[in-house]
């Protein structure tokens, strides 16, 4: 086949390769469709499909890709005949466009998502041994937002086909992130160290300037750069999508950016044969389109200021956390009154909840600004994945670092009551995990404050291994400890023992929750998720009136903490119903117990 005759490796070290643009987008621009399915045209109405491949070789395209971007099983639920069917027709339809031309033809999988990372390397190798059967040498892994399942898909089609060329590009933000919250420098530095992924590069998301500063921000790559940007930012008019970048404008630029060491340029959505027309125009006046002689900006880390609650932790000295959480209203008054009620008892730090139960309240992260200006109390903000898409999270994150706040919690969240979800959506973009390797990589490129990041570990479990597994996961993203679900169970008791010894080098701050009456307790019990009331608590309460009961709250989270001190580095207080009095009484009888000893 003609792709066979040169070799794609020499071809990239005399000359940049150019791909095609768009297909998706100039499908639906020519059939006047929406272009969802266009790879179901392969098998309708493939005789488009083939003049749209014609149409970019005769434009100047060196290399096309096969119009099976999103055919996969997940897509066409678990039909394997048909996306088979898809697979093949594809690349022979391809194969006819490319032969009169001497081009290459690359296999287009794009991102499987949703399964278990097992699940997606299966479906990956499926993918690539249905095109590698159909005669496919040269392969495009485009619009990943992380590298789950390519390095082994890579590894597999090398062992298969030794000489095929396996390209993989990624789709990032123009801050250089994807939205799974990985950085281009770290997806970058995966594929460079493979050594299965022949070249690597970013396409869609972003237009030509943007892939242009993510080129400066990646520096220096010993694989060959691919760049395949869309046709400009995108305008949305009735529900349709269009793009607006003048060819000769994205032509100039991105012939611009080869200077800069990109050896594999073409277009992703909304770019058209006259994109890429004009790309080759440009590169033939490449001597009159030079790159600019930008200075690399040279990242220099902010130096985190001094944290008691995390210098305490570290020292030994058994600190005291207690979470309060936010008003339902815009008056901060009662707890910025409690705050300082518990800042004099002598807590350390104080945690904000993010809308717990997935209530809407005061805004965790505004309020942590405000209780430290005011109080010079230490905060520690939960952070949470339901509310909020990973632009939003990073303008938080940078207006917690100008704050000079340098602890938080991040968690997945609660999810939206069912009875709500139908007008009030949950985000949930990523995980707590994937929400903590952000963070972390925001602070070591130097964006933040490298922010001293907890987790929660749930010790109520019944299934505490799995609990213990994901901890383990989101220690190696970079979480540096746990604040666990409150301890009102000898099963809770026992499985914090196991994590001291399951963990080591986490922090481990015990959660304590003051049951306050018999109601209190079955309602903990039946009622909120993570938390398991033993039936002797609940018992104990039976018929007290609300003091004797808080004398019972007191002695009994008093009991709790003794029993669970050789298993953790510090107290998490939750304050029951904003009682925050009582929560003072058991802060100052702890510390008055630890300076005693």
């Amino acid at each position: 086949m003609a792709q066979e005759r040169v070799n794609i490796r020499e071809h990239i070290k005399k000359e940049p390769l150019i791909f095609d643009g768009g297909m998706g987008t100039y499908y639906a621009q020519k059939t006047h469709t929406r272009g969802k399915g266009v790879e179901l045209a392969n098998i309708e109405t493939p005789i488009v499909v083939e003049e749209i491949h014609t149409e970019y070789l005769r434009a100047g395209a060196q290399a096309i890709k096969t119009n099976t971007f999103a055919a996969n099983r997940i897509v066409y639920q678990g039909d394997t005949a048909l996306v088979e069917r898809i697979l093949h027709t594809g690349f022979e339809i391809a194969a006819r466009a490319a032969e009169p031309f001497g081009a290459y033809i690359f296999a287009d999988i794009g991102p499987v998502t949703g399964l278990p990372p097992a699940d997606i390397i299966e479906e990956y190798y499926f993918l690539a041994d249905s095109f590698l059967a159909a005669g496919a040498r040269h392969f495009l892994f485009e619009t990943n937002s992380s590298a789950e399942g390519l390095v082994e898909t890579a590894a597999h089609i090398k062992q298969v086909c030794p000489d095929a060329f396996v390209l993989t590009s990624f789709s990032a933000f123009p801050g250089g992130y994807t939205r799974d919250g990985f950085f281009v420098e770290e997806l970058v530095r995966v594929a460079v160290e493979s050594g299965y992924i022949d070249a690597v590069g970013f396409n869609c998301v972003s237009g030509v300037q943007s892939m242009k500063e993510l080129v400066h921000l990646l520096g220096t790559c010993s694989l060959p750069l691919s760049l395949m940007p869309n046709a400009g930012h995108p305008i949305v008019v009735d529900g349709r999508t269009f793009y607006e970048s003048a060819p000769d404008y994205f032509g100039k630029g991105l012939a611009a950016i080869v200077g800069d060491g990109v050896s594999i340029v073409g277009g992703c959505c909304g770019t058209t044969p006259d994109h890429i027309r004009a790309l080759c125009a440009a590169l033939r006046d490449e001597g009159s389109v030079t790159a600019e002689a930008e200075e690399r900006a040279v990242r220099t880390a902010l130096a985190p200021s001094r944290s008691p609650f995390f210098d305490a932790l570290r020292a030994g000295e058994i600190p005291i956390a207690v979470e309060l959480d936010p008003p339902e209203t815009g008056n901060a008054d009662k707890f910025m009154a409690g705050a300082l009620e518990l800042q004099a008892a002598g807590i350390y730090g104080i945690t904000i909840a993010d809308n717990p139960i997935a209530r809407a309240r005061m805004d965790a992260a505004m309020l942590a600004g405000r209780v430290y200006r005011s109080l010079g109390l230490e905060p520690i903000p939960h952070m949470t994945c339901r509310d909020r898409n990973l632009n939003a999270i990073k303008s938080i994150l940078l207006g917690l670092s100008a704050e000079g706040i340098h602890n938080m919690i991040a968690i997945t969240g609660d999810p939206i009551p069912t009875a709500e979800r139908d007008e009030v959506k949950s985000v949930y973009q990523f995980n707590s995990r994937k929400l903590s390797a952000f963070i972390t990589n925001l602070g070591e490129r130097g964006d933040v404050v490298p922010f001293h990041i907890f987790g929660a570990l749930n010790v109520n479990s019944q299934h505490f291994p799995s609990q213990l597994g994901l901890a383990k996961k989101k220690m190696e993203a970079g979480m540096t400890g746990f604040f666990t679900q409150p301890v009102l169970s000898a099963r809770a008791k026992e499985n914090l023992r196991t994590a001291r010894d399951t963990l080591p080098g986490a922090l481990i701050i015990g959660g304590i929750m003051p049951v306050v009456s018999e109601r209190n307790a079955r309602f903990m019990e039946s009622e909120i998720s993570g938390i398991h009331v033993e039936e002797r608590i609940i018992n104990a309460y039976h018929g007290l009136d609300r003091e004797a009961a808080e004398e019972l709250a007191v002695q009994l989270s008093l009991e709790i903490a003794k029993d669970i001190a050789p298993y953790i580095d510090g107290y998490y207080i939750i304050t029951p119903f904003s009682r925050t009095s009582l929560v003072a009484r058991i802060v100052k009888e702890l510390t008055a117990r630890r300076l005693a000893q």
